[in-house]
């Protein structure tokens, strides 16, 4: 493999890191008190998916998150923070990798006709299933300073 600058492991790095910029992008600017005192977060997704066409969604919603909407919030806001944070530093890099696919999943599922939010999702899936199948913690990680993952 033939690459400017960096080699190929630098620069899967590179975007292992800015995916994990991006989770931690979208951390930050959640209004944690809305999301944990008022419910705001839970409360737009349980309007969304009541109004989903797809019946699997509607009920899963129902099941899953309506009885334990309080939890599920902390789950969801501090999964952000932790996929952001393994990702940049390159700690349990392929958990954090499959973790994140499998919420920008759910995201892209939940949103399926919010346009809006597709490409992002859909980028971010993306993004975390080249660098698990590239195994992007070859470079610049923690994973392989402690030697995990080889």
């Amino acid at each position: 493999m033939q690459t400017i600058w960096l080699g190929g492991a630098e620069w899967l790095a590179v975007l292992r890191i800015g995916l994990g910029l991006w989770w931690l992008e979208s951390w930050r600017h959640k209004d944690r008190k809305g999301w944990f005192e008022r419910g705001t977060g839970i409360a737009w997704a349980a309007d969304v998916a009541g109004k989903h066409r797809w019946g699997v969604v509607r009920t899963g919603f129902r099941r899953v998150v309506e009885p334990r909407p309080k939890l599920i919030a902390y789950v969801v806001v501090y999964a952000e923070l932790a996929l952001g944070l393994g990702l940049v530093t390159g700690f349990l890099t392929p958990v954090a990798l499959v973790a994140g696919l499998l919420l920008n999943l759910l995201y892209l599922v939940l949103m399926i006709h919010d346009w809006a939010e597709q490409g992002q999702n859909a980028m971010m899936a993306l993004i975390s299933l080249v660098a698990l199948f590239a195994m992007a913690w070859q470079a610049w990680s923690l994973d392989a300073a402690l030697g995990l993952f080889p």
